[in-house]
Order: structure tokens, then C-alpha cells, then sequence
């Protein structure tokens, strides 16, 4: 039986990845695929180029830590609020690009450091407004010793991240996500965004709930331009 087994996996036929490129992604532009299939096509696409997609993006990371302004000021920032001998700060080092399975672009965990979601991360720019956001988190973690399980805490967070990183500015919502409107853009993108996350935290009842925490924190945070001086872009 042992040998069997054996002999079936080494038998087994490795993924054709033509058939995933065109045939599976013709069937999704047609709409004749199942909503399943949308997923298996995708999920696949995912672990083709795992390898790839990480590489790329943590080239960016780099990158971005030498040349872009954001994430040059976000680093400096964060440095000023550490011990001063490195052990509290944001490098390339505690930055991990991985393969991930839900939706999300990224997260902050204050013991680890930030995750990049790299298969989620298709354009140059996404990743550093990526990058931006959970660097935001970070700085506020370490200014305002917030309780991350605390729900409005975590909807403040969101709300300046969202607000302050370039995620929600106009023609990334426009070409990106089909938002046209013109006016209160800023605001109902960031809304809408600090909404969808505090509704994905453990303790949050639904999306009522979690809109509901948004409002109460809105005024106070969305204000709150700390450490720039304005809205950065």
C-alpha cells in the first residue's frame, strides 16, 4: 500500500500552466465562469507565482525605503518615538512580503512587524500606500500606546491610516476601485475602508456595528493629521 500511495504522488501531474493563463481567464472575461472557478483561477495564479511575487515586492520595500518621501518620513518618525538604539523601529528587516489568503493588502502586529500581502499587490504604487498604511498603524501604536482589541481604537487607526497614506486619493479610487464622485471623495473613501476593517475585527457584531464605532471616532481622528502637517496627498 505504501508503494502505491508513493507512486501516485510522484505521478501526479504538475498544474498546466497555459490552461490557467487562457483558457480558465478567457472563461472569466466571457463570464461563463462559475463563481468558483473565478477563485480556483486566481488561487492558482497565487501560488504559480508566489515566488515572483514576493521577490518583486520585497525589491520595492527596499526600494521605497531609499527613494520614497512617505515612507522616508513615516521611518523617521517612528524612529523618533523608539529608545534610540534600533530595537524599536521599522526596517526592510521586519517587513515580510508573503503569499496571503484572504483580501487583505497588509496588517500590523507590534510584536512582528509589517505583513505585505505580495499576490494582492499588482502596481508599484499600491505597495507603497500599502506600506504607508501599516507604517501609520505603527507610528500611532507606538505614540498613543493603543489597544489594538479595542475596537475604537482600532477604527481611529484606520481612519488616519486610510486618510494620511494616499490610499484614498482621487484617481486611485477613480481607475481602481469605480468611485467617481467628485465631491467628499476623501471622506467616503476613508469611510468606507475604516468600515470594512473594524467590521472584520474579532468582538464587531456586523457592519452596522462597525459603522457605528467609525462615526463615534470620526471627528477627533479624521482631524488628526499627526506626524504630517497636512493631509500628505
Amino acid at each position: 500500500m505504501a508503494e502505491a500511495s508513493s507512486k501516485t504522488e510522484t505521478n501526479k501531474p504538475e498544474i498546466d500552466r497555459s490552461f490557467y493563463t487562457w483558457s480558465s481567464f478567457f472563461s472569466i472575461l466571457t463570464g461563463s465562469a462559475s463563481e468558483q472557478e473565478r477563485k480556483t483561477y486566481f488561487h492558482t495564479q497565487d501560488v504559480l507565482n508566489e515566488e515572483k511575487d514576493c521577490k518583486r515586492c520585497e525589491a520595492d520595500v527596499e526600494h521605497f525605503f531609499k527613494a520614497s518621501p512617505i515612507i522616508r518620513f513615516m521611518k523617521h518618525n517612528i524612529d523618533l518615538l523608539g529608545p534610540g538604539d534600533g530595537s524599536a523601529t521599522i526596517t526592510p528587516k521586519n517587513i515580510f512580503c508573503r503569499r496571503c489568503e484572504n483580501q487583505a493588502g497588509g496588517g500590523f502586529d507590534p510584536e512582528y512587524g509589517i505583513l505585505i500581502c505580495a499576490n494582492h499587490i499588482k502596481q508599484r504604487d499600491h505597495l507603497e500606500d500599502t506600506l504607508a498604511h501599516e507604517m501609520i498603524h505603527a507610528w500611532d501604536w507606538m505614540r498613543f500606546k493603543l489597544d489594538l482589541n479595542d475596537l475604537r481604537h482600532a477604527a481611529c487607526m484606520e481612519i488616519r491610516a486610510s486618510t494620511l497614506s494616499g490610499e484614498c486619493r482621487f484617481w486611485r479610487e477613480f481607475w481602481h476601485r469605480g468611485q467617481y464622485k467628485l465631491t467628499q471623495q476623501l471622506q467616503e473613501c476613508v469611510r468606507r475602508r475604516a468600515t470594512l476593517s473594524v467590521a472584520a475585527r474579532d468582538g464587531c457584531k456586523d457592519q452596522a456595528h462597525a459603522a457605528s464605532v467609525v462615526n463615534e471616532v470620526w471627528d477627533s481622528c479624521f482631524r488628526d493629521t499627526r506626524p504630517f502637517d497636512r493631509i500628505y496627498r
